[in-house]
Formats: C-alpha cells, sequence, structure tokens
C-alpha cells in the first residue's frame, strides 16, 4: 500500500475542507480527485455529467485512480463521493472514511454562506430524496472499503485531524 491519505465519503461531508486543513496542518500535498477530472476535462463535473453522462465520469475516476496509483505518494487524496468504486482504490494509500448523518450533511450544504454554489456543485442534492436514497445505499459500502471511519458530525476540525493522524504510519 501506497503512503497516501485517502478520503472518501458523502458529497458534502468536508473532504475538500478537512483535506485542506490536514495538509496545511502537517505539511503534505493535498489533492481532490474532482478537481483533477475538471482540469483534465476543462470543465466542471456537473457539465461532465451533462455532456457525456455518469458512465463517462466513471471512467474518468478509475483513469484518476490509475493515475495516483503509478505516480502519487505521501499525499492525501480527497475523493468524489462514487470514487470509492474504482478496483484499486486499496491500493492508493490508506483509506479514511468521514462519516456524518445526511440531515447534518443536508444542513451544513444549505446553511453555509455560499449554500447556493455549493448545492450547484454537487446536482444530485437537487433533489434530496433522491440523494438520501443514494446516501443509504453508499453508507454501508463506504464502511466495507474503510481503514478507519471518522465521525465528523459535531466534532471540531482540529479533533477530527488528531483522529486521522493517530493511526497514521510514521516515517
Amino acid at each position: 500500500m501506497k503512503n497516501n491519505i485517502i478520503l472518501i465519503g458523502f458529497m458534502g461531508v468536508g473532504k475538500g475542507t478537512t483535506a485542506r486543513a490536514f495538509a496545511r496542518k502537517y505539511g503534505i500535498y493535498n489533492i481532490d480527485t474532482d478537481d483533477l477530472i475538471e482540469s483534465k476535462e476543462n470543465r466542471s463535473i456537473p457539465k461532465i455529467f451533462k455532456k457525456k453522462g455518469e458512465a463517462y465520469f466513471r471512467k474518468l475516476e478509475k483513469e484518476t485512480a490509475d493515475w495516483i496509483e503509478c505516480c502519487v505518494e505521501d499525499t492525501l487524496i480527497s475523493c468524489g463521493g462514487g470514487f470509492y468504486k474504482v478496483g484499486n482504490l486499496k491500493r492508493l494509500g490508506y483509506v479514511v472514511l468521514l462519516y456524518a448523518s445526511f440531515d447534518w450533511i443536508y444542513h451544513r450544504l444549505s446553511s453555509a454562506k455560499n449554500a447556493k454554489k455549493k448545492l450547484a456543485k454537487r446536482p444530485l442534492f437537487s433533489d434530496p430524496k433522491a440523494a438520501k436514497k443514494l446516501y443509504d445505499e453508499r453508507e454501508k459500502a463506504y464502511r466495507k472499503v474503510a481503514d478507519l471511519v471518522v465521525k465528523v458530525e459535531g466534532k471540531s476540525m482540529e479533533k477530527i485531524l488528531e483522529e486521522i493522524a493517530s493511526v497514521l504510519p510514521r516515517k
């Protein structure tokens, strides 16, 4: 297994926020799989879904996972909500699930200062019932692939970072 930290979890749980805070505190690089895909395609995730469909997007996730496996080391990687399905996930690094209830995630997104932008970036949240159904489907699958589950609901960022760091191999 590579010496990367792979953050997975449902969209809006705070993977990107946590990754940036962790990278700042521990002085490691941080990349985001959705950002990599958007950069490669030169368009946003919602536009990729709209123009090319979900199957094409999942193919891009697999290509991104293959690149990470080949070329990325000592990095914290925050992943899109469906990235856990890539077949080589466990070879990419130590998989950390950031977990919170659906209601907490929805409230976090809808009450943020830039709520409109946060919700627009996650097109599946345009239908909260469908998003909840997807959350319920993914929750068990996330736990199956995770090496560590960190509940983020009701915790300070400092506590979340400590929980992630406590299980990492020391160099």
